[in-house]
C-alpha cells in the first residue's frame, strides 16, 4: 500500500506541475501534447517500476527475518523444553534418590545389629582397598603430572628450536641478501663502466673520423686551387700569346702598307683607332671572361665540396644514430636487469613473508594445544582432588556396606573416566604431531617449489632435533 500511494502523490504532483506549465504557457484548454504525456507516462512507469523493486526486496526481508524469527522461536522453544524435561528429570532423580535413602535408613535400623559384628573385617577391607586405591590414584597423578611436565619441556623445546631457527633463517636470509645485492652492484657499475667506456670510444671514433675527414677536405681543397692557379697561368699564358700574335700581324701590315703612306694615311688613322677600339674590347671582355671562368670553377668546386660533405654528414648521422641504439640497447639491458633484481627481491620478500607466515601459524598452533592440553589436565587434577575429597568424606560418614560398595564402583568408575580421558588427550597429542609433521611437509614442498635448498634453510637440523 505504501508504494501505491506514493506513486499517487507522484502523480498529483505531476498533475499539478502540469497546470501550473499550462498557466506559465498560456495553453489553451486543449490540455498536454501527446508528447508530454508520453513523457508523463514513462517517468510514471519508472517510478512504478522503482517502487515494485523497492517492495519485492522490502517483502523479501520480511520473509527472512519472519522465517528467522520462526527458525530461532521454534529454537527456543525445543531448547525451553530440553530445560524442562531436564528439570523433570532432576525432580524424578531427587524423589528417587529420597526414597532410596529412605530405604537405606530403614534397612540399616534392621541390620543394624548384625552390620557391627562383620563392621571391623570390612572396614579393615575397606582400609586396605582405599589405601591401595589411593595409592594407583598417587601413581597415577604423578604419572599425569610427569607427562605434564614432558609435554611443558617438549613444548619449550620446540619453542627454543623454533626460535633458533627463525634467527639462522633470519641471518642466512639476510647474508643472502647482502650477497645479492653487492652482485647486483657491481653488475650494475661494470655495465655502467663498459656503457660510459663503450660511449667514450664511440664519441674518440668519431672525433678522429671528423678530423681525419676536415683533413682530407683541406687536402683537396689545397689540391683544387694549385690546380686552379695552373689553369689561370696557362690561359694568361695562351691570352698573352694570342694577343702578341695579333700585334705582330698588325705591326707586319703597318710595314706592309708603309709605301702607301700618302695614300692610307686616313685609313691608318682609322684602323689605329679601330685597333685600339678593339684592344680596348678585347680588354673590357677579358676580364668578365676570366670572372666569370672563376665564378664556374668556384661554384663546381662548391658544388663538389658540397657534395661531398653532405655524403660525409649523411655517414656522419647513420653513425650516430648506430650509437644512439647501441645506447639505447645498453639502457634497456640494465633496465631489464634491474627489473629483474626487482622481481627477485619480491619474490624473496614474498617467500620470507610465507616462511614467517608459516612458522608463526605453527608456534600458535602448538601452543594454542599446548595450552588447551594443560587446561585439560589441570581439569582432570581438580576433578581427581575432588572425587578424593568426596570419596574421603563418605568413607569417613557413612560405614556401611552398601556405601562402601557404591563408593567403591563410584571410584572404579572416576578412574576409567579418567583412563578415558588420558587416552584421548594422548590421541589429541598424536594428532597435534601429525599436523606439525604435515606442515613441516608442507614446507619443505613449498621451498622445493621455490628453488630454495632446505640444507640452506637448516631444516633437516631442525627436523632431526624435534622430538617425536
Amino acid at each position: 500500500m505504501g508504494p501505491k500511494k506514493k506513486g499517487d502523490g507522484k502523480k498529483k504532483k505531476g498533475g499539478k506541475g502540469k497546470g501550473g506549465k499550462k498557466s506559465k504557457d498560456g495553453a489553451g484548454p486543449s490540455g498536454p501534447t501527446p508528447e508530454q504525456l508520453k513523457a508523463q507516462v514513462a517517468t510514471l512507469t519508472a517510478d512504478k517500476a522503482k517502487e515494485e523493486n523497492e517492495r519485492n526486496r522490502m517483502q523479501i526481508d520480511r520473509d527472512k527475518v519472519a522465517s528467522f524469527w520462526d527458525i530461532k522461536k521454534k529454537e527456543h522453544e525445543h531448547a525451553l523444553a530440553l530445560v524442562r524435561n531436564k528439570d523433570v528429570e532432576r525432580e524424578q532423580l531427587q524423589e528417587r534418590q529420597q526414597a532410596e535413602i529412605k530405604v537405606y535408613n530403614q534397612r540399616m535400623k534392621h541390620l543394624l545389629y548384625e552390620q557391627q559384628n562383620i563392621v571391623g573385617s570390612v572396614k579393615a577391607e575397606n582400609e586396605v582397598a582405599l589405601k591401595l586405591q589411593r595409592q594407583q590414584a598417587a601413581q597415577r597423578e604423578s604419572q599425569l603430572l610427569n607427562d605434564l611436565r614432558t609435554l611443558k619441556d617438549n613444548k619449550k623445546e620446540m619453542e627454543l628450536n623454533y626460535e633458533d631457527t627463525i634467527k639462522q633463517m633470519k641471518l642466512d636470509h639476510a647474508k643472502e641478501i647482502t650477497k645479492m645485492r653487492q652482485q647486483f652492484d657491481l653488475d650494475a657499475q661494470d655495465l655502467i663502466a663498459k656503457t660510459d667506456k663503450k660511449i667514450k670510444q664511440t664519441r674518440d671514433n668519431d672525433e678522429f673520423q671528423r678530423k681525419q675527414e676536415i683533413h682530407e677536405i683541406e687536402e683537396r681543397k689545397n689540391m683544387h686551387i694549385t690546380d686552379l692557379m695552373k689553369k689561370h697561368e696557362k690561359a694568361f699564358s695562351e691570352i698573352k700569346c694570342y694577343y702578341n700574335d695579333i700585334t705582330q700581324n698588325n705591326l707586319d701590315l703597318i710595314k706592309t702598307l708603309k709605301e702607301d703612306v700618302t695614300d692610307m694615311k686616313k685609313r691608318e688613322a682609322a684602323n689605329e683607332k679601330l685597333m685600339y677600339e678593339i684592344a680596348q674590347e678585347n680588354r673590357r671582355l677579358t676580364e668578365p671572361l676570366t670572372r666569370a671562368l672563376k665564378e664556374v670553377e668556384n661554384l663546381r668546386k662548391q658544388m663538389a665540396q658540397y657534395d661531398k660533405d653532405k655524403h660525409s654528414l649523411q655517414q656522419l648521422r647513420l653513425q650516430h644514430v648506430d650509437a644512439l641504439k647501441h645506447v639505447q640497447n645498453l639502457e634497456w639491458e640494465y633496465r631489464l636487469l634491474q627489473e629483474k633484481l626487482e622481481k627477485v627481491q619480491a619474490e624473496r620478500d614474498d617467500l620470507y613473508a610465507r616462511f614467517e607466515s608459516c612458522i608463526f601459524d605453527v608456534q600458535q598452533k602448538c601452543g594454542v594445544k599446548s595450552l588447551l592440553l594443560e587446561k585439560r589436565v589441570q581439569v582432570l587434577l581438580e576433578q581427581l582432588e575432588k572425587k578424593d575429597t568426596q570419596l574421603g568424606e563418605a568413607m569417613g560418614a557413612s560405614k556401611l556396606l552398601d556405601a562402601t560398595s557404591g563408593a567403591k564402583f563410584g571410584i572404579d568408575k572416576v578412574i576409567d573416566t579418567k583412563n578415558q580421558k588420558i587416552k584421548r588427550l594422548y590421541y589429541e597429542l598424536g594428532r597435534v604431531t601429525k599436523a606439525h609433521n604435515s606442515v613441516v611437509k608442507a614446507f619443505q614442498s613449498k621451498l622445493a617449489e621455490f628453488g630454495v635448498p632446505l640444507e640452506q634453510m637448516g631444516l633437516p637440523e631442525y627436523i632431526a632435533k624435534l622430538p617425536v
